[in-house]
């Protein structure tokens, strides 16, 4: 007979802060943990815990680690904020099947804020027969290290992704050349009924080089893209517009994103008719529907006085228009944050209609595994609240090469409808890396 493992005892204490922290300035260059939004957000520091999930039950288990966890930790937090306390950020991959690790990181130190208040928790391991007077002591307000100068920034250029299968090195295919033929066979199972909407990606990589300062593109990604959430956990760094799932103390908010046009800078009069064509689109229109659907269809069992806004709304953002939704309700049940989002993941925005089919047609299409690209990415806290984004705009840093160098790996996709053309879905996806090109280039 096996026993339960040993669940690890960990201790939170969060004060409050006089001065507001400039969050962006203070995370790890070379590992960063970042979650942040105009002015919200928080910086781990170190590393107390990690938990590794994989297969179809990751969300599942995290959910149930994580309650044990939170059942046995002592948290000393009089600030009472969403986000103080005991805290994990993570993310989770696409995939039932991918390679990639699910994490939830617990970190030594937590800084953070939200508006006008300011905190920082410092989280540590005790051991299950420690009682609070054998405690060791901890500061009352830990110290706020000292932001390290800002390092260098050579600049990463970035190209389409060298294929894994040999096949297609051998006949000289890119990402580009097999993204073109998916987006073909794509519409024509969609043409002949197998299925009415597969989501397909493609990828570029770029290097990373040593020592570089990994703080330089997530401050331009967080100053140029004020309305999504810049984040950095475990090596996945990007700014992501959709919300998957918001969970506040029984309040439950969520925002869909699903039809989108590049935007036009230099040409107003241009940029109106792509805002206009979005609007009036039946194809965007129709997509959109489908990605509405297939999240109120998800969170339906879960919670109750379900709201949406009356109509699909354009969202601007620095590279695209999204046809946009947003979502409100109640939790009809305890469930965690993570709970949430395993029951909406797969949403139709990132896999397609009907979802098991549409992952099934991604397998045998994208000739790569997408990781944690489209996944989730968010934190929670120890009473299973927290605020958790889908996976976009991002790229995936390797593992430190011999010589010190990352490889960093973005990337983006579009629904794929009958009637797409490859042409046009291609350029959707070049709008779509433009936030990481861009953040990671001189």
């Amino acid at each position: 007979m096996t026993s339960e493992p040993e669940v690890p005892r960990l201790r939170a204490v969060t004060r409050s802060l006089e001065r507001l922290p400039d969050l962006l300035s203070l995370p790890d260059p070379q590992r960063p943990m970042l979650w942040h939004r105009d002015d919200r957000g928080s910086v781990g520091l170190g590393e107390t815990l990690r938990l590794s999930f994989r297969g179809p039950n990751r969300f599942r288990d995290a959910a149930e680690q994580w309650r044990r966890i939170a059942a046995v930790a002592e948290i000393d937090d009089p600030v009472r904020l969403p986000g103080t306390g005991l805290v994990a950020l993570g993310t989770f991959a696409f995939d039932d099947h991918s390679a990639a690790e699910s994490v939830l990181i617990v970190p030594r130190l937590m800084i953070a804020r939200h508006r006008d208040a300011a905190w920082i928790t410092e989280i540590s391991l005790t051991s299950e027969a420690s009682t609070p007077a054998a405690t060791p002591e901890v500061p009352e307000v830990p110290e706020v290290p000292a932001a390290a100068a800002p390092g260098p920034w050579p600049g990463t250029v970035f190209a389409p992704r060298v294929l894994p299968s040999r096949a297609d090195r051998d006949a000289g295919r890119d990402s580009i050349d097999a993204y073109i033929a998916g987006v073909r066979e794509a519409v024509d199972r969609i043409t002949n009924g197998e299925v009415e909407k597969i989501v397909l990606a493609r990828q570029i990589e770029g290097r990373v080089p040593a020592g570089a300062d990994l703080r330089v593109p997530l401050r331009r990604l967080a100053e140029h893209y004020l309305d999504c959430w810049t984040f950095a956990v475990d090596g996945l760094v990007g700014a992501s517009p959709e919300t998957l799932i918001r969970s506040t103390g029984g309040a439950v908010s969520a925002r869909v994103l699903a039809g989108t046009r590049a935007r036009h800078h230099d040409d107003p009069q241009r940029d109106a008719r792509a805002r206009a064509q979005l609007l009036t689109s039946a194809k965007e229109q129709h997509e959109h529907a489908f990605a509405v659907q297939s999240v109120v269809t998800a969170l339906s069992p879960h919670v109750r006085e379900l709201r949406t806004s009356e109509e699909a709304f354009p969202l601007r953002l620095p590279n695209v228009w999204h046809l946009a939704t947003d979502l409100g309700a109640t939790l009809d049940e305890r469930s965690s944050a993570i709970e949430l989002v395993g029951a909406l993941h797969p949403t139709a925005a990132v896999a397609g209609t009907p979802t098991a089919a549409a992952v099934e047609a991604i397998a045998e299409l994208e000739p790569f595994d997408r990781g944690r690209y489209s996944g989730a990415v968010g934190w929670i806290d120890a009473a299973g609240d927290g605020e958790w984004v889908i996976a976009l705009r991002c790229a995936q840093l390797s593992e430190p090469a011999i010589d010190g160098s990352l490889t960093v790996v973005a990337s983006a996709g579009g629904g794929i409808l009958a009637g797409s053309d490859p042409q046009h879905e291609l350029t959707e996806t070049v709008a779509k890396l433009s936030p990481i090109t861009e953040a990671f280039a001189e």
